[in-house]
């Protein structure tokens, strides 16, 4: 194990129980990392997901449940996360809300929830995990959208609160600096969301793409692995994942 490139590396994955942070989750342990899997509702993923890891390697995972709309529990995730593993390199900020907000509907609950897991928890974390990775020179990576970019149509709420990732991203890049590293992964057509989406709209979307593909769970774990194994220099950079989705729109 001691030659895996993640050797005893410990991770924290906001949202890390299903979808991209899975993938992400399933991708670092896979090459050595220590996982902590954050998880709100979804207790039943998280524990399992733990479950595998664990037979795996033994206490290579635990779980931490808590709702990041709530920004006092929030140093308490990193926390735990440090004492039970006895350090921190990796914060993924990767947890999001996302529904539409069509003008004239939007509501001051909306905002709070799209803004409080989008933009407010990763600062906060953030804040709360800097301490830890100045001692291990650990990066933060969140996770963006392609619609920081150009806004996603009904959609306004979130799309501001990912513009202001971005620029979270490149301002904890300075402040951060040297220690920490920070960076970002904005993902296009990878996993189509939750709620209903017509076959008709997602063919039209890859039809946008300059790949003329939907890309996979997969490409955003090699990136975020790209970012903690082999990004030493990099800092203050958003990357997307998207198959040349936003040089066509």
């Amino acid at each position: 194990m001691s030659d895996m490139p993640l050797h005893n590396k410990v991770v924290l994955i906001t949202g890390g129980a299903k979808r991209l942070g899975a993938a992400i989750a399933h991708k670092l342990h896979a090459e050595g990392a220590r996982i902590a899997i954050h998880y709100h509702q979804s207790q039943q993923a998280a524990e399992s997901l733990a479950n595998v890891f664990n037979q795996q390697r033994e206490r290579s995972a635990i779980t931490i449940v808590a709702n990041l709309n709530e920004a006092q529990l929030l140093p308490s995730v990193v926390e735990r996360c440090a004492n039970v593993f006895g350090q921190l390199d990796v914060l993924v900020n990767n947890a999001s809300a996302f529904y539409p907000t069509p003008v004239g509907s939007i509501t001051e609950t909306q905002w709070n929830e799209l803004m409080g897991s989008n933009l407010k928890a990763p600062l906060f974390l953030a804040q709360a995990a800097a301490p830890y990775l100045r001692r291990t020179e650990g990066l933060i990576l969140n996770m963006v959208d392609i619609h920081a970019q150009r806004p996603l149509v009904e959609h306004p709420v979130y799309s501001i609160a990912k513009a202001g990732l971005v620029t979270l991203t490149k301002s904890l890049a300075r402040e951060l600096g040297p220690e920490i590293r920070v960076n970002a992964i904005a993902p296009g057509p990878i996993l189509w969301p939750e709620h209903e989406m017509s076959s008709e709209l997602q063919h039209e979307i890859i039809d946008k793409t300059a790949l003329k593909r939907q890309g996979s769970p997969e490409d955003i774990a090699r990136a975020a692995l790209f970012f903690v194994k082999d990004a030493s220099y990099v800092t203050g950079q958003i990357l997307a994942i998207d198959g040349g989705r936003s040089i066509g729109w």
